[in-house]
């Protein structure tokens, strides 16, 4: 631990490099994932705004629970059915994953192919079941 703090005194220009660049690049991809929303905003926005839900996990994830009335689009197909929600262009797209780590690929891929109001569940589904909200099983 010694030679750790000392390293960092004698370089500390290039310490102060890598805590900066390390610091813009938290930022750019924190970024560059699109709006996050709280499972509470979510309820707010689908219930007052009627903002549709897209879950992007799997079948068999999406079978065990998913938010009422949400439009299953894995994440591997985004891109080829992102035309599906052509129809909701001008509403809230809330995107939804299990943990809230890959709906950002998902938001980018929709900002690419147009869609500018969309923004992704903080936590995803965990979050949402952590904060007591209603799932609905097949």
């Amino acid at each position: 631990m010694d030679r750790l703090f000392e390293f960092i005194v004698n370089h500390y220009i290039l310490v102060s490099v890598f805590v900066a660049l390390l610091a813009a690049l938290f930022v750019l991809e924190t970024r560059r994932g699109g709006q996050k929303v709280s499972a509470q905003a979510a309820v707010n926005l689908i219930n007052r705004d009627k903002a549709i839900v897209v879950d992007v996990r799997e079948r068999k994830e999406f079978n065990e629970g998913r938010i009422t009335g949400s439009l299953h689009i894995p994440l591997s197909a985004v891109k080829e059915r992102a035309s599906e929600l052509k129809k909701h262009q001008d509403k809230q797209i809330i995107v939804v994953d299990k943990m809230g780590q890959h709906s950002a690929t998902a938001v980018k891929v929709l900002n690419a192919e147009g869609y500018t109001n969309v923004t992704r569940l903080n936590g995803g589904i965990a979050d949402w079941k952590s904060n007591n909200l209603p799932l609905v099983k097949k």
